[in-house]
C-alpha cells in the first residue's frame, strides 16, 4: 500500500458521480492556523491520509502517524488499515497537541515500515 496524499483539513465529503467513480471533496486544506487563545493550549488539527492498494497486494497494514516538534516525538497514532486491492481508502487522524510555544509540528505518516510522508503544521500567534 502507498500513501497518495496527507493533508490537514477542516472537512471531508465523499460523493458519487455517474459510473463507479467516487469523488473526495476536501475543504479547508491548511498548513498553519492562528491560535484562538494565548498559550499554552491544546490544538487538535485533523489529518487525512489517502492510501491506495495496488492490485495483487494483500491490502492490510498499519497506518502510523507520529508528531514531532524540534526532533522530539510529542504524539503518536497507530491504526489498522484495510484497502481492497486496486482501490483507494482514507483515514482521519486527530491528535491533541500541546503548544507551550508557537511553532511547527511535523506529522510523519507511514504504512508499516514504508516510506515516511511529512506534513508540517504551524501554530501562529493571534493577531494584535
Amino acid at each position: 500500500m502507498d500513501i497518495v496524499a496527507a493533508l490537514f483539513i477542516d472537512d471531508i465529503q465523499l460523493r458519487q458521480v455517474p459510473g463507479p467513480a467516487t469523488r473526495i471533496d476536501l475543504t479547508g486544506v491548511q498548513f498553519s492556523a492562528v491560535a484562538p487563545t494565548e498559550l499554552p493550549l491544546v490544538w487538535a488539527p485533523h489529518l487525512v491520509v489517502i492510501v491506495r492498494c495496488a492490485p495483487g497486494e494483500p491490502g492490510v497494514g498499519a497506518l502510523e502517524v507520529a508528531y514531532f516538534r524540534d526532533g522530539e516525538r510529542i504524539a503518536r497514532n497507530v491504526q489498522p488499515l484495510q484497502v481492497e486491492p486496486g482501490k483507494f481508502n482514507y483515514r482521519l487522524v486527530r491528535a491533541e497537541l500541546e503548544f507551550a510555544d508557537y511553532g511547527t509540528v511535523d506529522a510523519r505518516a507511514r504504512i508499516d515500515a514504508g516510506p515516511v510522508t511529512v506534513v508540517p503544521y504551524t501554530l501562529l500567534p493571534p493577531p494584535g
